[in-house]
């Protein structure tokens, strides 16, 4: 009885303190919400590698099964056209396939071979790339030979068991069928000819049961044909040769109060190649389902085009919330209107924010204004590591245009300094114009629409990644811009020198405790004994751990790897490339991420609006996401063009 008289007593007191006010600790006011992803179920995610793993690699594959849903991914999400180059990687192009498909969705053959060597290694099948005369394919290894797909101009070769020909047998087969129709070589107009009307079955027979010709021997996108590849494995040109990789980038759309991502399915003319007289992409105008983009919407292809301009904005509210998201925040208080003041007069005050983007950059304006004092504002695209004058605001609002700056990046830091007895910040607003791929967006198809919005993990994400090439100068960072230090090197590039060792090192730190430290390298170890070990440290370099090795006999090869073993509280981290020469050992190109947990990351609301057109008429979507996971649907009573997506802190 005296239990149950105490159980009664402790009860009424917890209901008595309820009724009194008391009530849970309130929750950790979130800063940034990350990976906030919206997918639609008409369009496949390929926004990370572990998305376009699950999206298109099902239990039960065979390796020929796997090896084609590579390839269908490739032609599905990247078109035929004039390169996009963000002069990082080796061949200038951009070789990654998740930034290909979200960023981009167009290049040339080397950025499709490319994309088929980097997921069929994350498959776990071997790959390789051929030079072949006017073009170059890739390869894929498995039931012990080597398979050739093209994803370039959309094909691949069944021979009669229904095995898919390597790049060697289809050589030996263009060649087999010269011998015997001499008049034929080197003569295009005759190839021409004799392709038309269902003509091409009758050439060599490695070639007749190509899936993807059209009856007069025209591949998908029409650009190219039968007669063309009758040059192309004419066996004139014909050399491995490794379409290096990059891997690392993947779709992390975060989002902080005032921060308003815009993605459109239509563009203003801006793209990536546009400085210093650049091509500009003939996708970049074409219609999807029109010219040479014929073929896309027999692959799923929803969008009006290929090319997207979409915009990120940040107007900062001077709030405590802009002090939970700062990098640094120095001797800063928040005035009453709101402003930024100085909470020492005598000591100048130091902001700096971080400025992350999924999509890379094109343009860039930052708006500052002061009612007193003078503000300083600086510009880093190292991470910190060096800082450049921007400009000094004297009182009232000033527009600074940063697009040479910004321009083929993805991340940078403003550092915004207060000097002056009663300085104060009562402005701070950026705007960008950036590229992104329609093709990846999540589009809507006539009739019901089901969006699947999700957000997390809470985690940002810091990039090491520079050009190897001296040219690049002034247009695009290079290794060096990122503070490495170097034993036995030589020359330019990162190559052994004439000791056989040699080494570089590159410093990387987080905001916040490091998860997960992810890099590789495209490399060259043309001896069986030359190679590069893969090392990290967590102790400022004290010691290193080899974690992996970037081992040869290669010409040319590519090794990422992951590592998550990280000792608790860490936020800083040394990689190294350790490199053994008896041949040739060097590294054509590299990427370094370290992922870590964003300190005011957490969920909060997210307000998606999707518009579009049915039949002329504006139709929107509005719906606020309150929780992490949340599928809706949107329906289309006609076949809709698709205009934009925005996604932002709810209010």
């Amino acid at each position: 009885m005296r239990h149950v008289l105490i159980l009664l007593v402790s009860l009424l007191l917890v209901s008595s303190a309820s009724v009194l006010g008391s009530s849970p600790p309130a929750e950790k006011p979130v800063g940034v919400v990350s990976h906030v992803k919206v997918l639609s179920d008409k369009v496949p995610d390929v926004s990370s590698l572990e998305a376009w793993k699950k999206s298109f690699i099902k239990e039960g594959m065979s390796d020929q099964d796997k090896a084609l849903a590579i390839w269908r991914t490739v032609f599905t999400f990247r078109h035929q056209d004039q390169p996009p180059n963000e002069l990082l990687q080796n061949e200038q192009n951009v070789h990654d396939p998740i930034k290909t498909f979200n960023v981009y969705g167009y290049g040339m053959c080397c950025c499709a071979s490319s994309n088929i060597e980097a997921l069929a290694r994350y498959v776990g099948l071997d790959a390789r790339g051929w030079a072949i005369t006017l073009h170059s394919v890739p390869e894929v290894f498995y039931e012990g030979n080597w398979h050739m797909f093209d994803a370039s101009l959309i094909g691949y070769f069944p021979k009669p068991d229904g095995k898919i020909a390597g790049v060697e047998e289809i050589v030996a087969g263009v060649k087999d069928w010269y011998e015997k129709n001499p008049d034929y070589k080197g003569n295009d107009k005759k190839l021409s000819q004799f392709m038309v009307n269902g003509g091409w079955k009758k050439g060599p027979e490695i070639l007749a049961n190509a899936p993807t010709y059209d009856n007069n021997g025209w591949w998908p996108a029409a650009t190219h044909g039968w007669y063309s590849t009758m040059v192309e494995f004419s066996g004139k040109t014909l050399f491995p040769y490794e379409y290096g990789y990059s891997q690392g980038y993947h779709v992390n759309v975060q989002l902080r109060p005032g921060e308003v991502l815009t993605r459109n399915w239509s563009n203003k003319g801006l793209h990536v190649n546009m400085a210093d007289g650049g091509n500009a992409p003939g996708c970049l105008k074409d219609k999807v389902g029109k010219q040479d983009m014929r073929y896309s919407p027999k692959y799923g292809d929803l969008a009006p085009g290929r090319i997207g301009n979409g915009t990120l904005e940040y107007n900062a509210a001077l709030d405590p919330g802009l002090a939970r998201n700062a990098l640094r925040f120095e001797n800063l208080k928040l005035g009453q209107n709101p402003f930024l003041t100085l909470a020492d007069g005598a000591k100048p005050g130091i902001l700096e924010i971080r400025m992350p983007s999924s999509y890379v950059y094109l343009t860039g304006k930052l708006s500052v204004g002061t009612s007193y004092g003078s503000v300083a504002v600086q510009f880093s695209d190292n991470n910190g590591l060096d800082w450049k004058d921007v400009g000094k605001i004297e009182r009232g609002t000033e527009d600074i245009d940063i697009s040479k700056l910004v321009f083929r990046r993805y991340d940078y830091r403003l550092r915004i300094t207060l000097i002056g007895d009663g300085a104060d910040l009562c402005a701070l607003a950026l705007f960008h114009d950036i590229q992104h791929s329609q093709r990846a967006l999540p589009a809507l198809a006539q009739g019901k629409n089901t969006i699947t919005f999700s957000a997390g993990p809470q985690e940002g994400t810091i990039t090491v990644e520079g050009s190897t090439n001296p040219e690049a100068k002034g247009k695009q960072l290079l290794y060096t811009d990122f503070h490495p230090t170097s034993e036995g090197l030589e020359g330019s590039a990162i190559r052994v020198g004439s000791t056989g060792n040699g080494s570089i090192t590159f410093p990387i730190a987080t905001p916040a405790e490091m998860v997960r430290l992810r890099f590789g390298c495209h490399y060259r170890a043309r001896d069986a004994k030359d190679g590069w070990d893969m090392q990290v440290s967590f102790d400022g370099g004290k010691t290193f751990k080899t974690v992996d090795r970037a081992a040869g006999p290669f010409k040319g090869n590519c090794k990422y790897v992951t590592v998550s073993d990280i000792p608790a509280g860490t936020k800083e981290a040394v990689v190294k490339f350790s490199g053994q020469q008896r041949n040739t050992t060097c590294i054509f190109d590299f990427r370094i991420d370290a992922d870590y947990r964003e300190p005011s990351g957490g969920f909060a609301p997210v307000k998606i609006t999707y518009v579009w057109d049915e039949g002329g008429q504006e139709k929107r979507d509005v719906h606020v996401a309150r929780n992490p996971d949340e599928t809706y649907t949107i329906e289309c009573a006609a076949k809709p063009t698709m205009k934009s997506l925005v996604v932002e802190r709810a209010k």
